[in-house]
């Protein structure tokens, strides 16, 4: 052997060792997880035999737990992906990480497989292949957290293979993934919340600590990471009582900064995701952080912006894409409460205070701009009063009224937070806003705010010494308390700003202040004084030919006709009324005089005219969505059902106009429904409802002034008092009922009272003075030309000649009344005339006849459903023979 062959060595290569093969990858399951049920069965049923979808995505803003519901998942699903789990963070949003390149994610899913990292494809197209073909067959789960986008999530998929699920969670909608099942996370329901409050904090509340946390977490927005967050705080502090806890937090100036703590986890998650948007947007996003109200549209978007509206509507689509705001309702956005936080903070630091206010007074424009052309349909008029705006570069083209009640609708809370913002220096804003909001507010309510509103109104238009505006203003106000608290304020409010008209030398002012001053002096009981009034406004209506105010005046004038009786004279003038508007193709205006012609003809009795005609007004008040009007045309049906004697279906109108009145903060008008109602509950025979709704509206109308109101609520509680068997009671409430519609001047009342009162002295034997107060209504209802007073009126004599001179006596009594009753389609006085003839037949022995008439007047009382059905059934059955 060569020398150099005995120091020669042989190298032999080792072979790699095995690569370890990872198969379970997932991360540690989510202790307590809480809430979320819903969304948490919809993704375990993506495992379900035949299922239609290999991709689920989960999207939501950050902070909503994406990770760890999609965790919980996994963790729940691996029994069924028997061949590998797997979980990769891909950081679209990790601090001081770069998102995950494709081509790495799967180096590393790969190698997990177990294949030599010497042996993959140098090429993302080539390890995407590998990955899947490696997956063929397989049943596997894959998890990738927190996607950037669709370019990031496809190479890693695993294809077609029925037996594979991916979860993919992402703070953007994925619109671009193509097969994918999308699912978006709202903010936690309330309970949900508190639940996870609790849980992390490990508290158990009790008391009104349960209300601390109720408070904590909708201060938290309902967000999961920001609920974590405090309840970690809450926790280390064993000794702070939750209450207190709940008050530092709710008063806390910055409650973002609260929640960013040491981690700064809320606030640092918001600025990765708003670092990765466009200049653009981020310059709407913040400015969106200036609008004050809960929503907006993209027009409003647009004057804030000060950018065309087709590039702020696609603006606005790629927030909404990136959840950086969310959309309750077609077309409209809104901020979740931190990411509003956030966004103010953001242009507190970044935008000029000018650029601030500029895009202040743009919103402001273009709400002020488009309220003003809708105050236009809805009243049929422009408001004189109305300063003029600079035109906003994009509103909505508001063509009818009912386009105009929408708009106004989806803007009025916004339009109130924008009142609300505006500064002393900003009193002409605050003066034109509120004039234009105003017939939108008298219809739609709540009338007490209404009212504050025009308050503030009237002092910034005196601060600006606008006499206009302020009379205006007077005007409006007025109108509003005459419905909430006080009509003498009310009339003291219209002669102010009539006064003020006429120092203007303003006829057409004059004119609406005169019109409502003689609605709220007819109110007030004072009819001549009203008559002249509407006869002053209808003069100057006519002289300056205005065609909607003569509408207006001659309207009320017809109610001073009806309240005094003139029935027929009420009628002409609402013909006339319809015919001015049908003439100006004022809809609305020919619905309200339609239902006040039916209201009318029902007091005349006319029903098969009357309440057809209430019936279609109502029907046109819903279409035309005027609240107020639908308030109103429900008390008027029900009351033409009570007038007929259909007492259920009364009832129900009536119950449905005060549940409207309000909601609306109508009291004059709940007030006078309330009135209505309880003696409709008392002739059912419900008579502890009905005392209990009469002395409601006995205190409401009391509060409100409303003297002939209180009038008929005294009535009506006396006669629920005397049928009761309370007397003595009823006596007394019936004599202050009868002073007070002798005070008024209301005949018609003082006859219904005379009524009632003779019926209560009968009823304690006086019959001498029953008679004199007997005889005295029917004379008043005879001259008023009540035939259904009248005949209760002879019913009551009847009743009292049976027990003091005979059933003789009685009997014409009771057919004259029968006739009448008859003749005005009156089914419960007709009732009644039967059941005392019936009664007299019986005493003079006649049994045939009086069980006739007695059959036909149970008949009737059951029609009805009157609370007199069972006291004449039970007579019934004793005159019946026992065979």
């Amino acid at each position: 052997m060569p020398a150099r062959d005995m120091f020669r060595t042989t190298v032999h290569e080792a072979s790699p060792p095995a690569r370890p093969v990872v198969t379970h990858g997932l991360p540690q399951d989510i202790a307590g997880f809480t809430g979320r049920e819903d969304e948490l069965e919809r993704l375990l049923a993506a495992a379900s035999p035949g299922r239609a979808m290999n991709v689920h995505t989960v999207d939501g803003m950050p902070g909503t737990g994406k990770t760890a519901l999609v965790t919980r998942a996994a963790h729940l699903l691996a029994g069924h992906f028997p061949d590998g789990q797997f979980f990769h963070d891909l950081h679209a949003h990790s601090p001081g990480l770069p998102s995950a390149r494709p081509v790495d994610v799967l180096a590393v899913l790969l190698t997990d497989l177990g294949i030599d990292p010497r042996n993959l494809p140098p090429t993302l197209e080539g390890r995407s292949h590998l990955w899947r073909d490696r997956l063929a067959g397989k049943r596997v789960l894959l998890v990738l957290d927190d996607a950037a986008g669709h370019a990031q999530i496809e190479p890693l998929l695993p294809g077609s293979s029925p037996g594979c699920l991916t979860l993919v969670t992402s703070r953007r909608r994925l619109i671009a993934l193509d097969g994918a099942a999308p699912l978006s996370l709202d903010p936690l329901l309330p309970g949900e919340a508190a639940d996870l409050f609790t849980g992390r904090c490990h508290r158990t509340p009790t008391g009104g600590e349960k209300e601390a946390v109720a408070e904590l977490v909708r201060l938290c927005g309902y967000l999961p990471l920001a609920i974590v967050l405090l309840a970690g705080r809450l926790r280390h502090r064993a000794r702070w009582p939750l209450t207190r806890f709940a008050t530092e937090f709710a008063e806390a100036q910055d409650r973002l900064g609260e929640l960013v703590g040491e981690s700064r986890a809320v606030y640092t998650a918001f600025a990765l995701s708003y670092k990765e948007l466009p200049e653009d947007q981020r310059r709407l996003f913040r400015r969106i952080g200036l609008h004050p109200g809960p929503d907006l549209d993209a027009y409003a978007a647009a004057a804030l912006d000060d950018a065309p509206l087709t590039a702020t509507r696609r603006r606005l689509d790629a927030l909404y894409t990136g959840h950086f705001l969310e959309e309750p309702d077609l077309g409209r956005y809104q901020l979740h409460g931190l990411l509003r936080a956030y966004a103010r903070t953001l242009t507190a630091d970044h935008d000029p205070a000018d650029e601030r206010a500029q895009a202040g007074e743009r919103l402001l424009d273009y709400y002020q701009h488009t309220t003003q052309a809708a105050d236009a349909l809805l009243t049929g008029s422009p408001r004189l009063a109305t300063a003029p705006v600079t035109p906003p570069s994009a509103a909505p083209e508001l063509r009818d009224r009912a386009g105009a009640l929408a708009w106004m609708r989806a803007e009025h809370a916004n339009l109130l937070a924008s009142l609300e913002t505006l500064a002393t220096d900003q009193a002409p804003r605050t003066v034109g806003l509120t004039a234009a909001m105003a017939a939108f507010l008298f219809q739609e309510g709540p009338l007490p705010q209404a009212a504050a509103l025009h308050q503030r109104a009237v002092a910034a238009a005196r601060h600006l010494d606008d006499t206009s505006g302020e009379a205006h203003a007077l005007n409006d106000l007025g109108r509003v308390r005459s419905q909430t608290d006080n009509l003498t304020e009310a009339i003291r409010l219209h002669e102010q700003a009539l006064a003020l008209f006429e120092g203007l030398g303003d006829r057409l002012g004059q004119a609406r202040a005169l019109n409502e001053l003689g609605r709220v002096r007819n109110q007030s009981d004072e009819y001549a004084v009203a008559a002249r009034l509407l006869q002053r406004a209808l003069s100057l209506f006519e002289g300056l030919g205005d065609r909607l105010g003569q509408a207006g005046a001659l309207h009320v004038l017809s109610r001073v006709r009806c309240v005094t009786g003139d029935f027929g004279e009420a009628a002409r003038l609402m013909e006339r009324v319809l015919d001015l508007h049908e003439a100006l193709g004022d809809g609305l205006g020919w619905a309200r005089a339609l239902g006040e012609l039916g209201r009318v003809r029902c007091l005349m009795r006319e029903f098969e005219v009357g309440v057809p005609l209430l019936e279609q007004s109502l029907s046109l008040f819903e279409d035309l969505g005027d609240r107020l009007a639908q308030a109103g045309a429900l008390h008027n049906l029900g009351t033409a059902h009570h007038l007929i004697g259909q007492y259920v279906e009364s009832a129900r109108l009536l119950e449905q106009a005060r549940d409207r009145f309000e909601g609306l903060g109508a009291w004059l008008s709940r007030a006078h429904v309330l009135n209505e109602l309880g003696r409709v509950r008392d002739l059912m025979g419900d008579y502890a409802e009905a005392a209990r709704t009469l002395e409601l509206s006995l205190s409401l109308h009391e509060a409100l002034g409303y003297r002939r109101g209180q009038s008929n609520a005294l009535w009506a509680l006396g006669r629920v008092r005397y049928r009761t068997g309370d007397h003595a009671e009823a006596a007394r409430l019936l004599q202050q009922a009868l002073d007070r519609f002798g005070d008024l001047g209301v005949r018609l009342g003082r006859a219904h009272a005379l009524n009632d009162l003779g019926r209560v002295r009968y009823l304690t034997h006086d019959f001498a003075e029953a008679t004199r107060l007997l005889d005295q209504a029917l004379s008043l209802f005879q001259e008023g030309g009540d035939p259904q007073g009248e005949a209760n009126a002879l019913n009551n004599i009847g009743a009292l000649l049976a027990d003091s001179r005979g059933p003789n006596a009685a009997l014409p009594l009771f057919r004259q009344a029968c006739e009448l009753a008859r003749r005005v389609r009156s089914p419960l006085e007709e009732a009644r005339a039967l059941e005392g003839a019936a009664r007299c037949h019986a005493r003079t022995g006649d049994r045939v006849t009086a069980l006739a008439e007695l059959r036909e007047a149970v008949t009737l009382y059951r029609r009805i459903d009157a609370a007199e059905a069972t006291a004449a059934t039970a007579y019934l059955t004793s005159l019946r023979p026992e065979a």
